[in-house]
């Protein structure tokens, strides 16, 4: 089992204790997300993965921290702090944004660090060469409310806080200005076979889309839709989960 560090712990949660030899899914958060939110899946898997799961600065325990605005920028960050766990092998889970921030991690690992990772699995995320923008982090606070309530990607208890909610906008408006201002540029693809997911009945995300992501790797695209809209396993993680456990259990 991989040991955090008090530096590794500033950017990884692990929330359960994994099996001595248990595959590493390392799990990147959704815009306005926090390493929290993987929690149930990080459940569902115990111990035969082990679940780290990336705390972006500015929510929860890294709320004094400044947010990152920048994808890539945040991608960097990121590359310092998981060098260290290289010396196992890695599988990426990258939700929503997430999905876009560790790609931007593993093209930077394998090609400039020589270290590729294992698997890629994104989730309710296009490629990045279809990047497309809704300016959500444009809108008032009420419209950026609207948009978190129509994804379903807050808990009701959440939007129901009037004073939560407005706590944790500023994160929320920093990551979808940096989701919506990420700018792709060409590069070599990565050699990790790549996966991808989604709810069948997201409202922003379709079956479709997740299909560029072929173009992104040398190995297999594969491909698999869950019932669900954009945050499909956030409250019933068990599918994703036993697609999770399958996957990782077997050679590459």
């Amino acid at each position: 089992m991989l040991e955090l560090s008090p530096e590794l712990s500033l950017w990884f949660r692990r929330f359960h204790q994994p099996a001595a030899d248990a595959p590493v899914l390392v799990c990147f958060p959704h815009a306005g997300g926090s390493a929290s939110y993987f929690f149930k899946l990080s459940e569902a898997l115990s111990p035969d993965v082990d679940v780290l799961a990336v705390q972006y600065p500015g929510r929860q325990d890294r709320r004094a921290e400044r947010c990152v605005d920048n994808v890539v920028a945040l991608a960097e960050r990121v590359v310092e702090a998981i060098l260290p766990l290289t010396s196992r092998p890695l599988t990426f889970f990258g939700h929503s944004m997430g999905a876009t921030v560790g790609f931007e991690v593993a093209r930077r690992l394998e090609h400039s660090h020589g270290k590729p990772i294992e698997r890629f699995l994104v989730s309710a995320r296009c490629a990045p060469s279809l990047h497309r923008s809704a300016d959500i982090h444009k809108r008032d606070d009420d419209g950026i409310i609207a948009e978190i309530a129509r994804l379903s990607g807050t808990e009701s208890t959440l939007l129901g806080d009037e004073e939560l909610i407005r706590m944790v906008l500023p994160s929320i408006r920093n990551d979808y200005k940096a989701a919506e201002t990420y700018a792709y540029h060409p590069g070599e693809p990565l050699s990790s076979p790549v996966t991808g997911f989604c709810g069948d009945s997201d409202p922003r995300v379709f079956p479709a889309d997740l299909d560029g992501w072929a173009a992104h790797t040398t190995a297999p695209y594969t491909s698999k839709t869950f019932p669900g809209g954009h945050f499909y396993f956030g409250e019933t993680p068990g599918p994703l989960a036993a697609e999770i456990r399958t996957r990782l259990l077997q050679p590459v």
